[in-house]
């Protein structure tokens, strides 16, 4: 167990992936104390807001990927294609599903319409990004990933 351990640890491409979504997650709890003036820790792991974790993580898996195993490598090629699709996936499919939520949650919990639907808690409504967010998590993940192949 010890050497899984250890190996997980020397994984420079894992760390830096997981430490930018790390700081892209603690500066979601501060941009959401700095406009909302509350303190949600909850902002580190949830969906959504400023800037996209996602976006960051993805983004940082491809360029240590890049810069550790090679451009041409196939391992680069995957780490391009999943960055690809979690942005378009955060910026549009999630971004639409939250917009969504937040219209059928007045609807149903706003009005007495939908009285005979027995929905006890409201859907989520925070859970994409907007093109804002992806890029601003995207230059996280760029400056994250510049830092640790200084500094890991």
């Amino acid at each position: 167990m010890k050497n899984i351990i250890d190996q997980l640890l020397l994984n420079k491409i894992l760390l830096t992936a997981a430490l930018s979504w790390l700081v892209a997650g603690v500066l979601k709890v501060i941009v959401e104390l700095a406009i909302n003036k509350k303190l949600s820790l909850v902002r580190i792991i949830g969906a959504g807001g400023m800037p996209s974790s996602h976006t960051s993580t993805v983004v940082s898996l491809a360029i240590a990927t890049g810069y550790y195993i090679g451009l041409s490598s196939a391992d680069f090629a995957i780490s391009v294609i999943l960055a690809i699709v979690v942005v378009h996936d955060a910026v549009g499919v999630r971004l639409e599903t939250g917009k969504q939520a937040k219209i059928l949650n007045k609807m149903v919990f706003d009005t007495d319409v939908f009285e005979e639907i027995n929905m006890e808690k409201r859907l989520k409504e925070y859970v994409g990004h907007t093109p804002l967010q992806v890029l601003v998590g995207g230059i996280v993940g760029i400056i994250v990933s510049i830092i640790c192949i200084y500094y890991l």
